[in-house]
């Protein structure tokens, strides 16, 4: 950390030397003066009662889990266009993409970029929660809020006080799938496999296990990958073996799907349960038919018959010509939340930010209601849907 304090030091030494973030094309306005000891952000336009918010991005926009970080980017980029229209005149938000590549590393490097050079006044991601782990405590440090879209291992707000996120946690989303499998489908003994080098799949792993001794099932059988390996024969024909009524898988989208589609070869016909990690439309390209049947959970669907998510869907076709998934759903929201706390601090300061987002109740998006734990943790419901012909649908 001596590094960082280094760097935010010299940063703050030259502050008034550099062009604010938040000044529009040509304007070189000095920033308002810090309130209450946090770090000025972006200025205020002089005499237009408008204000402009620079807000970092860190995304998984290359790599094997770029459509992660692909759909996030969607989310975000239609939502700024929407708030900017609607609040024109009172505030403006400007993005700042940085790709971390999925890497704990790029993920620090983006974050000290957007903090020390760029001065933003928030961060939303980085997408993986390892990233969040190695990049949040910096963020935090320097006292910038920092918004995890799709972090949902257990932990991640312990980090610090400018630490939020929207992405339902596994331990709300994993026992919500499997109680509702349990029921309908009368499973008595499961089988685990997951990714050993990824701290998100060990944390779905633990709570897979967890909820399986709680729900009093058998666990016939373990394990493990590694991310970016490509053959699971051996794995799974031992699982296999194992005669489980059900598989359950905690993996990101690439190797999960490979898994999936790997289990039906061998000639699997139990249920396959994942975790997070499945949603996103990229499982139906990789494993192909063999994805019917796999039960996740979900507090998004673009099938769900709600006003707000019909629009949010039609304008995302509109856009991107597809259907969003859960990842550009709660990219979207994350914005929308920004936006409101943004306008409810009156001006573009973190302090101020931060403690507007810690107040967030019953806010409605495209991903459900929801509210701030007083740790920051989002309080929210999981919908459980299954894999069919292409796309998820409730599980009836």
């Amino acid at each position: 950390m001596k590094g960082f304090r280094l760097l935010k030091s010299l940063a703050t030494i030259s502050l008034g030397a550099v062009l604010m973030v938040g000044c529009s094309s040509g304007n070189n306005a000095a920033p308002p003066a810090s309130q209450g000891g946090s770090t000025p952000a972006p200025a205020t336009q002089e005499g237009s009662g408008e204000f402009t918010a620079l807000i970092g991005v860190v995304g998984f926009l290359s790599g094997s889990g770029a459509a992660y970080g692909e759909a996030q980017k969607a989310g975000l980029e239609l939502a700024q266009s929407e708030l900017n229209e609607a609040n024109k005149g009172k505030l403006k938000i400007e993005l700042k993409f940085e790709d971390s590549g999925g890497e704990k590393e790029g993920a620090i490097n983006a974050v000290n970029k957007l903090i020390n050079q760029d001065n933003v006044v928030a961060i939303i991601g980085p997408t993986l929660s390892g990233e969040m782990f190695a990049a949040g405590p910096v963020a935090n440090e320097a006292e910038v809020p920092i918004f995890g879209i799709s972090n949902t291992s257990e932990g991640i707000n312990d980090i610090g006080e400018y630490v939020f996120r929207n992405s339902l946690p596994e331990s709300i989303a994993i026992p919500t799938a499997m109680k509702a499998a349990v029921e309908k489908k009368g499973l008595k003994k499961v089988a685990l496999i997951y990714a050993a080098n990824d701290d998100f799949s060990v944390n779905g792993y633990k709570v897979m296990k967890a909820t399986a001794e709680k729900l009093g099932l058998e666990v016939t059988g373990e394990a493990t990958f590694s991310n970016g390996d490509v053959d699971f024969s051996a794995q799974l024909t031992k699982l296999k073996q194992s005669n489980p009524d059900a598989l359950l898988v905690s993996a990101l989208y690439k190797e999960g799907s490979m898994i999936v589609k790997k289990a039906r070869e061998l000639g699997f016909q139990g249920t396959i349960l994942g975790g997070n990690g499945f949603n996103n439309p990229k499982v139906f390209e990789i494993a192909g038919p063999a994805a019917d049947g796999l039960i996740v959970a979900t507090p998004f669907s673009p099938e769900k018959q709600d006003e707000k998510v019909q629009s949010f869907v039609k304008a995302f076709e509109a856009k991107y010509n597809k259907k969003p998934d859960q990842f550009a759903a709660q990219a979207y929201d994350s914005l929308y939340i920004m936006s409101q706390s943004l306008l409810a601090a009156g001006k573009a300061d973190r302090e101020e930010l931060r403690n507007q987002l810690a107040k967030l109740k019953d806010f409605s998006g495209v991903s459900g209601k929801l509210s701030f734990d007083e740790k920051r943790n989002p309080i929210g419901d999981a919908v459980v849907v299954v894999a069919k012909d292409g796309k998820y649908v409730p599980f009836e």
